[in-house]
């Protein structure tokens, strides 16, 4: 009897397993059959085919495309250099370039060439809507539909947000041939990682500015999608297809009397922490601070640690500097980006700059954005919510007053000024507050700094 494989609730599932294949799979005594992950479905498809090795196939149901390219562009050298390398790499990997260094025609260049059934997945509403637009005028003559945010389409062509396309993930798995995750570093959380474990697709593109999450996962990419097949840094791009850009870091003092109050909370928190044995440079030591929380002495270690950091990301001299940054840029379009809402929301009133936080009405945000694109406002201040995912208008100037230690948001936000305009040199200036943690916090995000090997308690995590 020639040997069946098929499909059952995100697995693939043979009865009799060939030998060139017996690897892959695993016995299911429950079922009375052999398993493997439907990830698994190209090696095993390929081991077979080598091996010369009939079998019937009833696992997939892709679909061959007629797909009409219809943009009348001409790539970048590095967006054709990606495309290529993912080709060459068996059209399965990761791409990683800069924000505003064409990620989407990357994968809309990578669809035409292989036109094939494909699921686009992406993190948030916005981009589900910027996705859908995108390949709706680039082929025309596609069937483009939506999951997630109240659709559910099935077409050839799918663009579904991470948490719709992992509930839907067994229905989905066999019905693609191409898997397009976009900000790629969501995938391997628990939750999402199904989408990939599940689906058949031979066919894997990646695309994301930098790959590195704070748990680490970014290794299992290698195994969801592929290896990272091509890498550019912003001063790869810089001067040619991005706008050239210089970065300033200024560095401000605490008040006499700050830089006491906040030596005595570090203080006060780091007692803590060494009798307890947490270290805050790990995300499982955050997580310890935060369930010790609960107890008396967790509770004021963590309330310091909270007045210290707003010490250090609110000083004064740290509005002042922005004050004459703003005045340096009269008719600059600039974005202000803080870590914590209060400090927006302090800019907002003090400077009378529209302000935009999670709180932001969706509405209200796309006002906020159009009038920014338009030049009606000039300055936008807002917090960690337009670091990923939303079509920010360009600017030239960006001003981070505080954040995380990630080098993916230092990248994010520095991607906001870099689109290309005549003339433009763009500038973002970072403003930490020396004689504090924000300096070590900078240097993380920056990539210049290496966790010492003996115990240092005073370390605050991007977690923070």
């Amino acid at each position: 009897m020639t040997p069946a494989l098929r499909l059952d609730r995100g697995t693939l599932v043979m009865t009799e397993v060939p030998g060139p294949v017996r690897d892959q799979f695993l016995w299911d005594a429950r079922s009375q059959s052999w398993r493997a992950p439907g990830r698994a479905y190209r090696a095993v498809v390929e081991a077979l085919r080598e091996a010369g090795v009939p079998f019937r196939d009833s696992a997939a149901a892709f679909e061959k495309l007629e797909l009409g390219f219809a943009r009348d562009v001409t790539p970048y050298v590095h967006q054709t250099r990606a495309l290529n390398a993912w080709k060459r790499a068996g059209r399965r990997g990761v791409v990683v370039l800069p924000t505003g260094a064409g990620k989407t025609l990357v994968a809309q260049l990578a669809l035409r060439d292989t036109p094939r059934s494909a699921l686009i997945c992406v993190p948030t509403l916005d981009l589900l809507h910027q996705w859908y637009a995108g390949l709706v005028a680039a082929f025309p003559d596609g069937q483009v539909g939506l999951l997630g945010g109240g659709s559910h389409d099935e077409t050839p062509l799918l663009v579904s947000t991470y948490d719709s396309a992992a509930i839907h993930a067994e229905t989905l798995a066999g019905r693609y041939a191409l898997q397009i995750f976009d900000e790629a570093h969501h995938l391997p959380g628990d939750f999402t990682r199904v989408i990939a474990e599940m689906g058949l697709a031979p066919y894997r593109l990646g695309l994301t500015a930098t790959p590195k999450r704070s748990d680490g996962r970014e290794r299992d990419l290698d195994t969801l999608i592929g290896p990272v097949v091509f890498h550019a840094a912003p001063e790869d791009l810089s001067g040619d297809t991005l706008a050239p850009y210089k970065e300033v870091v200024i560095r401000v003092s605490l008040s006499p009397f700050e830089q006491r109050r906040y030596d005595d909370l570090i203080a006060q928190r780091n007692e803590f922490l060494r009798l307890s044995g947490i270290r805050l440079g790990s995300i499982e030591g955050w997580k310890q601070f935060v369930m010790s929380s609960g107890t008396p002495h967790g509770r004021r270690a963590m309330l310091a640690h909270r007045e210290a950091r707003s010490l250090a990301y609110g000083t004064g001299g740290k509005l002042r500097v922005l004050e004459e940054v703003l005045a340096n840029h009269p008719q600059a379009r600039t974005l202000i980006f803080t870590d914590d809402n209060a400090t927006v929301y302090r800019i907002s009133r003090e400077f009378l700059i529209p302000a935009i936080t999670h709180q932001t009405p969706v509405k209200e945000r796309h006002a906020l954005l159009d009038k920014f694109r338009s030049g009606a406002y000039r300055l936008l201040v807002t917090s960690r919510v337009l670091n990923e995912g939303v079509d920010v208008p360009e600017a030239s100037v960006a001003v981070v007053l505080s954040g995380t230690a990630t080098e993916r948001e230092h990248i994010q936000r520095l991607g906001r000024i870099l689109r290309r305009a005549p003339g433009k040199q763009a500038v973002l200036y970072e403003v930490i507050t020396q004689g504090t943690s924000e300096e070590r916090v900078s240097q993380q995000r920056r990539g210049q700094w290496k966790a010492p090997a003996e115990d240092d308690f005073g370390v605050l995590n991007a977690s923070d």
